[in-house]
């Protein structure tokens, strides 16, 4: 298991395993826009598989117990066919946010919009890793690539005061998958298929910090 701390003052031992447990570069034996799909577990690649069916049921849902306008708001974040072409963000600060849509079972959170707070891109070489920096949910993983539309974030939910980061796969629950598209010139988004508790879908959005 790989420290958080160690991660950051570290950086080739950071992004060469990463939370994944595995190497994120190029797989000599796979082209490196499949390569994520050899990291992700079955269930992680079935939700990144029904990602858009998760995204329209969840902004159906919120829409459907009134809060349609709330979903029209946010124009491009909450358009399912948004993406934009060359998703990469640069390395740098960013402030983010998340977006619940959709309620699991009997809850009746169906539209749940959070405050912002602070993100971080980095990069060795050509694997890059973003992370949510503060709060007492903060997702960490890596992005891979897989189309000129989007990349993959495979990754794990750190919680409370942690400072070791769960590797990922041997988690279910700590899990996280995610697909990660730009939505304008300077913003982008992570939609999160089928989150583990409460909604049907989780959008990020998120935006350099000024």
């Amino acid at each position: 298991m790989t420290a958080l701390v160690a991660a950051l003052a570290l950086p080739g031992c950071a992004y060469t395993e990463g939370v994944t447990g595995t190497p994120a570069g190029a797989n000599p034996e796979q082209e490196l826009p499949t390569y994520w799909r050899a990291i992700a577990t079955e269930h992680d690649r079935w939700r990144i598989a029904h990602g858009r069916r998760s995204f329209t049921e969840g902004i159906a849902d919120a829409s459907a117990s009134g809060h349609a306008a709330d979903v029209a708001a946010e124009g491009a974040l909450l358009q399912p066919d948004a993406a934009l072409a060359d998703p990469r963000p640069p390395v740098g600060e960013y402030r983010c946010r998340f977006i619940k849509l959709g309620s699991q079972a009997t809850l009746s959170l169906n539209y749940v919009a959070y405050p912002w707070f602070r993100c971080r891109a980095d990069a060795d070489v050509d694997v890059l890793r973003f992370r949510k920096l503060d709060g007492s949910q903060r997702p960490i993983g890596t992005l891979y690539p897989d189309s000129r539309l989007r990349m993959i974030f495979l990754g794990v939910l750190q919680l409370g005061d942690e400072t070791r980061a769960h590797v990922y796969g041997r988690d279910d629950g700590r899990d996280m998958a995610g697909i990660f598209e730009r939505i304008g010139e300077d913003r982008w988004r992570i939609i999160f298929p089928y989150p583990r508790f409460e909604s049907l879908v989780d959008v990020m959005e998120i935006q350099p910090v000024e």
